[in-house]
């Protein structure tokens, strides 16, 4: 083993031996059915507890590298290579569908704190706040928002590359105005309605790819010669289904071929019950072919009708070149609004609570 632990950085111990080992497993160092080391072999190589160790190997579990086996220890379950499964993928049965009732049962952002921001932003801004917003966005929220991906999605982005627009369906409808309407869109199936009906309405063919437990069918992926593919990783709504770390790695493969691109939907994410945030496609890819959306209508309120995207950063000149002249349809009062809460840390620490109160509801239903 060559792993190392530096105490002198602020990444803590469990999370840097988790991206070495991850590293190593999508690397093929461990292919895949192969057994890690031991927990008592690594603590004592690298110079951590057994604590630390058993605590990077439930992140490895919790995001589909690994499977723990009764008293045999931990299996890499993670494929690198391509896996068609035939029929036995084929005859999946069908998917039951996440009730819109339990999906959107996530707490309410503190309408205190959201007003106190309010205050704040009119007592800061004064009459900035009626100008008018810059096309892509305000700097202020891009930049917020810039840093804000870096510290908690691990997606390193430039302020140009962030475009503001009121919801997923507006930036739905730039992405097709961007990349090209002769094209052919693959979507997940089944998947939220208004994807389908914003793409048929802007008169592009689409093509439906099954889901399986872990994901998008392979054998359907692979004989998709769509050349965009959108999709819902870490909760596709309505099925609920996450894909797994060799899903995740098999649609960055299959967009590997023919300049295709991902469109990346990283909807209701931020409440993940794991200890660290899930994993995105665009902070993996080297490819610059994938295109990231979020909103705030799960994490603050459905209301604000604000998201955004972000560009691969090829595509920045072309986006400025055949849409730049279009406005931006979030008021600046409110970017400012969404900017105030990021910067100041109330955002996340909604998010933490949410995810610590699921963490808990979670033990709770498995004792």
């Amino acid at each position: 083993m060559r792993y190392a632990i530096q105490k002198e950085t602020n990444t803590p111990a469990y999370l840097q031996l988790y991206k070495q080992i991850r590293t190593d497993i999508i690397g093929g160092i461990y292919p895949y059915g192969t057994k890690l080391p031991s927990k008592r072999l690594i603590a004592t190589e690298t110079g951590i507890s057994t604590v630390t160790v058993e605590h990077s190997y439930a992140l490895l579990c919790e995001e589909g590298y690994i499977e723990p086996k009764e008293r045999s220890g931990y299996f890499v379950c993670f494929r690198t290579e391509d896996v068609f499964l035939g029929s036995a993928e084929e005859i999946t049965p069908a998917l039951s569908p996440v009730s819109h009732a339990s999906s959107a049962a996530t707490p309410d952002f503190p309408f205190s704190v959201l007003a106190k921001t309010m205050r704040s932003v009119l007592s800061d801004y004064e009459e900035s706040i009626l100008e008018r917003s810059p096309n892509s966005g305000c700097f202020a929220l891009c930049d917020a928002l810039r840093r804000y991906l870096l510290r908690s999605r691990g997606i390193s982005a430039t302020t140009e590359q962030i475009i503001i627009g009121s919801g997923s369906e507006y930036l739905y409808s730039l992405i097709v105005e961007l990349l090209g309407r002769d094209k052919v869109y693959a979507l997940e199936s089944p998947s939220y309605k208004k994807i389908e009906q914003v793409y048929h309405a802007a008169d592009v063919q689409t093509t439906l790819l099954p889901l399986g437990t872990d994901g998008i069918q392979s054998a359907a992926l692979h004989a998709c010669t769509a050349d965009i593919l959108h999709i819902s990783p870490y909760r596709s709504f309505p099925s609920g289904v996450t894909a797994s770390a060799s899903k995740r790695h098999e649609y960055m493969r299959w967009a590997e071929k023919n300049c295709r691109y991902i469109i990346e939907d990283d909807f209701e994410s931020e409440f993940t019950i794991s200890k660290k945030p899930e994993e995105t496609l665009f902070s993996h890819t080297a490819d610059d072919n994938v295109i990231y959306m979020n909103t705030f209508s799960k994490t603050i309120s459905p209301s604000l009708r604000i998201g955004y995207m972000v560009l691969p950063k090829h595509l920045v000149s072309e986006f400025k070149k055949k849409l730049g002249f279009y406005s931006c349809t979030v008021p600046t009062f409110m970017q400012y609004v969404v900017a105030k809460l990021l910067d100041n840390g109330d955002f996340e620490r909604h998010i933490n609570r949410v995810r610590r109160k699921k963490r808990a509801s979670s033990r709770s239903c498995e004792d």
